[in-house]
């Protein structure tokens, strides 16, 4: 199989991963939210967490196959982007709430679009599973 192909795969991959973790972090987010009635900053930031520990095993197992890599070494990694794309979810979905006055699930759904390709999948693929694409 080319690199290309390759790339393509685990770019899709990563994005099926990232639609299972935005599944659960959303129905988090809605369920906190408008029936038990948390503030919207706080359900995003819960959201995100929960998100982000699916994330991380699906990546870890099917994505970026690294269950040879040390788990401490990978966790402190991932660690570093989560919090990351906590603060950038959780703080961009408040300003762009705040800022257009649009409903919070539509600014949420823009700035995990923005954050998913542009910083969770770029740093989980270069920096974080690493280890296991030296090849590239």
């Amino acid at each position: 199989m080319n690199n290309t192909k390759e790339k393509a795969i685990m770019f899709g991959k990563a994005q099926c991963s990232a639609w299972v973790a935005s599944a659960v972090d959303f129905g988090i987010t809605l369920i906190l939210t408008s029936f038990a009635g948390v503030w919207y900053g706080y359900s995003t930031f819960i959201g995100a967490v929960c998100g982000g520990i699916t994330n991380c095993g699906i990546n870890y197992r099917w994505v970026f196959h690294a269950t040879g890599m040390k788990k401490k070494y990978m966790a402190m990694r991932y660690l570093f982007v989560w919090i990351g794309s906590i603060v950038l979810n959780t703080f961009g979905t408040w300003q762009l709430t705040e800022l257009s006055g649009v409903n919070y699930i539509i600014s949420k759904t823009i700035v995990a679009a923005f954050v998913a390709v542009f910083w969770n999948y770029h740093l989980q693929r270069t920096f974080v599973f690493r280890a296991n694409h030296a090849n590239e």
